[in-house]
């Protein structure tokens, strides 16, 4: 195993709330234990259980070095993601998803060339020596506004290995995106979600910030044991 999942420890983040029983989707149904106060109770031992499966997958895709883009577009899951990004140095889109990123790569990757060229004319002093002050701030705008938009993924590659993502429901274009190619998808699965189009669910709140962070720890301890297998070769 890569980590050891803690069923208290999914507990004590509110793991196994869902959300009302008049949202929910039945394809959600083997993952389900109960309702309480009108809303769905997600059942842990599952949680456990698929979470080990997506977490051996993030292992063996660390061992081979390839790439997860991490997706986590709410406000509850932005910070989370993009920490979690720098630290096994991974893509990872926390904005608006941009239509096509993963169909429409050619054209995504020309303007991430565009975006890294003025930033290297930038460094190099090449438009210091070009422009006067008020043309410097506007091409400094022009990068800022478009590393806000693809700064995440410059050094994404064009074949992934697999993407993360935190809700599949509110992000279903990603997952459409990812079915579309052939990319494995592990996404947290609400009691809304519709697991059917993930390879790899992980039954769980997808709102509460305690349940995203547990996970993504996990997630960080599962790449971390695939790059020490490497290591210990």
């Amino acid at each position: 195993m890569a980590t050891d999942v803690d069923i208290k420890k999914l507990l004590e983040a509110g793991a196994h709330f869902g959300h009302k029983t008049s949202r929910w989707n039945p394809k959600m149904k083997e993952y389900i234990h109960s309702k309480k106060n009108g809303i769905h109770i997600i059942d842990l031992t599952k949680t456990v259980e698929k979470l080990n499966e997506a977490l051996e997958f993030v292992t063996k895709l660390s061992k081979s070095s390839q790439q997860i883009l991490l997706v986590g577009t709410k406000l509850q899951s932005q910070e989370i993601i993009k920490d979690l990004a720098q630290k096994i140095k991974m893509p990872y889109v926390t904005e608006r998803w941009l239509g096509g990123t993963l169909t429409n790569w050619n054209t995504i990757s020309g303007r991430i060339k565009y975006l890294k060229d003025l930033e290297a004319k930038m460094t190099s002093g090449e438009f210091q020596n070009k422009y006067n002050k008020l043309e410097l701030q506007r091409v400094q705008e022009e990068i800022d506004d478009m590393n806000h938009i693809y700064g995440g993924i410059k050094e994404m590659n064009s074949k992934l290995g697999a993407v993360f993502v935190v809700d599949s429901t509110a992000n279903s274009i990603v997952v459409r995106e990812a079915n579309k190619l052939k990319i494995p998808v592990i996404a947290i699965c609400d009691s809304n979600s519709d697991p059917s189009k993930i390879t790899y669910p992980i039954p769980a709140n997808d709102d509460a910030i305690k349940t995203i962070q547990l996970i993504a720890d996990y997630i960080y301890q599962a790449f971390e044991a695939g790059k020490s297998a490497v290591k210990s070769i």
